[in-house]
């Protein structure tokens, strides 16, 4: 099981300097690889009808494509994830396009980790409808592969329509897609055109029962289950290395490949703090 680090969004401010110096102390430190949140935006709570959610307008989200290309000028081997790049509210061959510069400027060290979102606001202001939202992603990942691998791209869809197109440059190497969720829908899409699954509970009945199902519908389409990739995370905050060591075992078994920290809500002010919480649990869960 490989480890990593969450980027702490809304805590690591806006200086580049701390930016660049958290993402090379986290190379520094062992950390295989780094996940980031994505929001576009957040609502006011004191809109028409109020609003209740996890973050609103004033929750920081720094944009994952802009942040990871800056990393990647400053590291050299530290893997970036999005989890997850909220992909039916984005333009497709807009994505195909920054996902691909990412790529290449980081050396391949990149994962498209894609979700469908929750927060309508975020869909209304993005001119995207929030319903179709599932039906949309799976076009949209049919077109991003057809836009990274064909240099003349014809495809009509419910969502899209393309006529004798295509990016450049494309990448030379296939990008990785993950999903993010737990509706059997979007488990079905993981198994049969992912390349790995973001959890969004812990290691429970839950979690092991739709690891099962991407399994079976896998088998089922005849895809191997070998290299298939399962990304968890864990938190500082509460935590014990004891806590941090049992969390991690149990995902373990259940075959998980890589888990992340987050040190963010922990309280946390500085890069040298969230660094070495994070290095805290490194030490709890991988002493060697």
């Amino acid at each position: 099981m490989k480890f990593g680090i969450v980027f702490p969004h809304h805590e690591i401010g806006n200086d580049p300097r701390a930016i660049k110096a958290y993402a090379q102390g986290a190379e520094a430190m062992g950390a295989d690889h780094m996940l980031i949140y994505d929001h576009v935006l957040g609502a006011d709570p004191n809109r028409p009808g109020g609003w209740r959610g996890p973050y609103d307008k004033d929750i920081a989200f720094h944009e994952p494509f802009t942040v990871f290309s800056f990393m990647a000028a400053v590291t050299e081997k530290i893997v970036f994830a999005t989890s997850v790049l909220i992909l039916p509210q984005r333009q497709t061959a807009l994505v195909a396009k920054q996902a691909t510069e990412l790529a290449i400027l980081s050396n391949y060290r990149f994962r498209l980790g894609i979700g469908t979102g929750w927060n309508e606001v975020e869909y209304e202001a993005l001119d995207v409808p929030f319903a179709a939202r599932g039906k949309r992603q799976a076009e949209q990942i049919a077109l991003l592969r057809n836009l990274w691998e064909s240099d003349n791209v014809t495809f009509n869809g419910d969502f899209h329509t393309v006529t004798q197109a295509s990016i450049l440059p494309r990448p030379a190497h296939p990008i990785p897609i993950w999903f993010g969720g737990i509706a059997p829908a979007l488990l079905s899409r993981c198994a049969r055109m992912g390349q790995g699954w973001f959890p969004l509970g812990g290691p429970n009945e839950a979690s092991a029962a739709a690891i099962e199902t991407i399994k079976n519908e896998r088998a089922e389409a005849g895809l191997s289950w070998d290299g298939f990739g399962i990304q968890a995370q864990a938190q500082f905050a509460g935590g014990t290395p004891e806590r941090w060591q049992n969390h991690a075992d149990r995902w373990r078994a259940l075959g998980c490949t890589h888990i992340a920290v987050a040190t963010h809500n922990a309280g946390n002010q500085t890069v040298d703090d969230h660094l070495a919480a994070a290095q805290q649990y490194f030490d709890a869960v991988n002493p060697s």
